[in-house]
């Protein structure tokens, strides 16, 4: 598959202190109009760890939502194959051209032909530790945000973290017992982060979709972000009309929100 350049620069990454001047991908870069949610964490979580986090990004998938991780061991690889691959986006820490790490190449692999690979280094980059910095970054710009399942202190979770500080984005973690997941115990004590206690109501606030799962339609993913009519006519015409009269969305206060 060939390696491609993004025309325009994600608007996520307008605030970064050093935004890209390239970014290559490979895949379906519609996704990146969707509403998104970064997860993160460490690559030994619990079996606890592992069963949550593959159900609240099944639980943000099935609402339209795009899970962005960084297509790691552990909890990255986790999220990716919960969202499902053709709803998750992986940054990668080498060229969109490289499987790293090669255990996770059949689903880097999978997600290039249904999801979306993004890379700032170009193709044939091998990956350093400071590209991995690099790509944790994007990964928290990309989404709107930042869930971190589980991760000890000094972690790159943490620094991703430290990112999503900076850029003034919420932080939500998984609940632990004590003395587990040192790293967001600390975020929960200061305050720093909240915790999700419910997968399906953290979920919600991204839009319900009740007893069906979204119609795999750009049309339905626009409305999840709950637009204004004038900008879904903007977009779609008349049809943000006929699915008001099928029943598909209520138009309320100038809204358009999916039914």
């Amino acid at each position: 598959m060939a390696d491609r350049i993004l025309p325009e620069l994600p608007a996520e990454f307008a605030g970064l202190k050093k935004a890209p001047e390239k970014i290559w991908y490979r895949g379906n870069p519609a996704l990146l109009d969707r509403p998104k949610v970064s997860i993160v964490g460490t690559r030994r979580p619990s079996a606890y760890t592992r069963t949550m986090t593959h159900q609240l990004a099944n639980e943000l998938a099935r609402r339209g939502v795009v899970i962005v991780s960084g297509a790691a061991m552990g909890v990255d690889a986790i999220a990716h194959e919960g969202a499902g691959a053709s709803r998750t986006i992986a940054v990668l820490g080498t060229g969109v051209d490289r499987r790293y790490p090669a255990v996770n190449a059949p689903l880097i692999e999978a997600i290039e032909k249904e999801g979306l690979l993004l890379s700032r280094f170009e193709p044939g980059f091998r990956a350093t530790s400071w590209s991995f910095v690099v790509r944790n970054e994007l990964v928290v710009a990309l989404g709107e945000v930042l869930v971190i399942a589980e991760a000890d202190e000094g972690s790159g979770s943490m620094r991703s973290a430290e990112i999503a500080i900076e850029m003034g984005k919420e932080i939500y973690v998984l609940p632990h017992r004590l003395g587990e997941s040192a790293g967001t115990q600390r975020l929960l004590q200061e305050g720093l982060a909240k915790p999700i206690y419910s997968l399906e109501a953290f979920a919600d606030r991204f839009g319900r979709v009740p007893g069906r799962e979204l119609p795999a339609d750009e049309f339905f993913y626009f409305c999840q972000r709950n637009p204004t009519v004038e900008e879904a006519v903007a977009r779609f015409g008349t049809r943000i009309y006929e699915a008001e009269l099928m029943g598909e969305i209520e138009i309320r206060d100038g809204k358009v929100r999916i039914l």
